[in-house]
């Protein structure tokens, strides 16, 4: 097994950006509050995960309880994040929000009725999540209010390391891992999750005024915004979203040699959390691409099936 991630041209910058913040101090200091009021915050990002992502809600679930209710604040405080420019309504300032939300957020001891602000200041100190990580996530969601196209793919995987590479690297200390060798998986596996996204919600996307998908390879494949307006598979369609998910799938098995220099107790989440997502690969491909008409998605027990296979495979990740 590689012990270094290959690197391709557009993952240097990413790269710069994840170490940057692994040069700062992380706060180490724990949030000084009732234990009750701590529990019942985190219990709060319990519920907002398992109502809006079953899919985490699942991976997470595969870890030890503290590194469990850990990764669940991470993931409110993502959602609460995304929510201030997705749910933002009109006439409001999403970048105004995001500001107060970014200064709320750093506080080392926020205000207990915030319960997402709370446990993940909380989890930032327990287990020494540089604050960078954070502060880029809010800057990589700030730049869905003024950009809605992509010329390049590398200028969308800049996009994806802002609004999920940061989540990997976060959760990455969560988990614990051996070495800073560990950084350009996390980067990728958060890139390739994010592609999903993109794959699975381009209708959505669209109707939101958004088109994620690099501009130059839809010019290349002769997609034009007519296929999105009319929400029909072509054949162009057909040959573009072989080559986009291809792609993804590469860059899923790449980040998955990872795996083995992430802490044992955490390896069988975060290759569910890999996996899972994968596999909506396989149902946009089994709906013959249309991602137009239906959202593909993998169903509880298309889950459940797949877990013990996953299970053996991180099982058998050792570093040569």
């Amino acid at each position: 097994m590689r012990l270094e991630a290959p690197i391709q041209g557009w993952e240097y910058r990413l790269l710069a950006w994840a170490h940057e913040p692994l040069q700062a101090l992380a706060l180490t200091q724990h949030v000084d509050t009732d234990d009750r009021i701590l529990q019942a915050a985190y219990r709060y990002c319990e519920e907002l995960t398992r109502f809006h992502s079953r899919t985490f809600y699942v991976a997470s679930g595969l870890l030890p309880a503290g590194k469990r209710q850990a990764a669940r604040a991470l993931y409110a405080f993502c959602r609460v994040t995304d929510n201030l420019v997705d749910e933002s309504r009109p006439g409001s300032d999403p970048l105004r929000a995001l500001a107060e939300w970014r200064e709320h957020v750093t506080m080392a001891h926020p205000p207990t009725h915030g319960p997402v602000a709370l446990a993940w200041a909380d989890t930032q100190a327990r287990y020494a999540i540089p604050s960078g990580y954070a502060a880029q996530l809010i800057d990589g969601v700030g730049r869905d209010v003024s950009q809605s196209r992509y010329a390049t793919f590398a200028e969308l995987a800049e996009y994806s390391y802002g609004v999920a590479s940061t989540v990997g690297l976060m959760a990455m200390h969560i988990v614990g891992f051996t070495s800073a060798k560990a950084v350009p998986y996390a980067v990728k596996l958060g890139v390739a999750l994010q592609l999903t996204n993109i794959l699975r919600d381009v209708a959505e996307d669209w109707r939101a005024g958004r088109l994620y998908l690099p501009q130059d390879e839809l010019d290349a494949f002769g997609i034009s915004n007519a296929e999105f307006e009319n929400g029909v598979v072509t054949e162009r369609w057909r040959d573009f979203m072989r080559f986009q998910i291809e792609r993804n799938r590469q860059l899923y098995a790449e980040s998955r040699e990872g795996i083995a220099l992430l802490n044992a107790d955490g390896r069988f989440a975060i290759a569910a959390a890999a996996d899972l997502y994968c596999a909506i690969l396989d149902d946009i491909e089994e709906n013959d691409y249309d991602v137009f008409s239906r959202r593909a998605r993998v169903s509880s027990w298309g889950k459940v099936r797949r877990l013990p296979n996953i299970w053996w495979q991180s099982r058998r990740v050792a570093i040569a």
